[in-house]
């Protein structure tokens, strides 16, 4: 059965997507069998693996909304298989409200492919509604993306207790999978600092690899494909590949 792994973080632009597109397409090249749910929008995890959002038959809009089956939604791809989403799924948030159990929409539609994929992971906007509540409840656990700057440390606090209210209502055995210190910047103290404070309050809940600020990084998904493909040498997809043997141990 698949460990379902969703990526949140209340605060944007701090690698979560970026997490997500290289984190499936890593753990692809290792063998596992990985689906990626993109429930953002903006659809930057679906381009970020080379499908065009647009073009697809299937979204999750479809999924969510209109109960097409999970199965008929995937979109197979060289690095993983994604569930594909576009400006469509704005406003779906709202739409969602008049749902029965409109919070597990998305939990009841994955259990169909559970047996199909060994880590499933959610891509989630960073705006908790209900749209991130669904790839909150579907999730066996969360990756926490922490970018290595001060004001990241000022939302943990914040993302915090939205995490508990979530384990104290919603889904009470949702975990911690770790969290993940990106654009860290060993030669700067700023980014020193935050890792040790992170690490500090977190302690072995934070991953040993740390994400790096890398060129390559930035540039892959204009190009469609993950770092791991784009520049497989780069020190952005040494990482990623580093950060999915630590996943791998957590994964049956």
């Amino acid at each position: 059965m698949a460990k379902t792994i969703a990526l949140f973080n209340q605060q944007g632009g701090v690698g979560k997507t970026t997490t997500a597109v290289n984190l499936t397409a890593a753990l692809t090249l290792t063998g596992r069998r990985v689906l990626l749910v993109d429930v953002d929008p903006q659809g930057h995890s679906t381009s970020g693996l080379g499908v065009d959002k647009d073009a697809a038959a299937f979204s999750s809009y479809n999924v969510l909304l209109e109960g097409v089956p999970v199965s008929r939604a995937i979109v197979k791809t060289k690095y993983g298989s994604v569930i594909p989403a576009n400006k469509g799924l704005f406003g779906a948030g709202i739409q969602l409200t008049s749902f029965e159990k409109r919070e597990h929409v998305l939990r009841s539609a994955l259990l169909e492919v559970q047996n199909d994929f060994d880590v499933i992971f959610i891509d989630c906007p960073a705006l908790l509604e209900l749209l991130t509540l669904n790839a909150l409840v579907a999730a066996d656990s969360l990756i926490i993306p922490v970018q290595c700057e001060y004001l990241a440390l000022e939302g943990i606090a914040d993302l915090m207790t939205s995490i508990k209210m979530l384990q104290r209502g919603l889904n009470p055995a949702l975990e911690i999978e770790g969290i993940l210190l990106t654009m860290f910047d060993a030669r700067t103290n700023l980014s020193t600092q935050v890792a040790s404070e992170v690490k500090k309050h977190f302690k072995s809940k934070v991953f040993k690899t740390a994400i790096p600020r890398n060129v390559r990084l930035s540039e892959a998904p204009s190009h469609g494909k993950p770092v791991t493909a784009y520049d497989p040498a780069s020190k952005g997809s040494t990482a990623y590949m580093e950060l999915a043997k630590e996943i791998n141990g957590r994964v049956r």
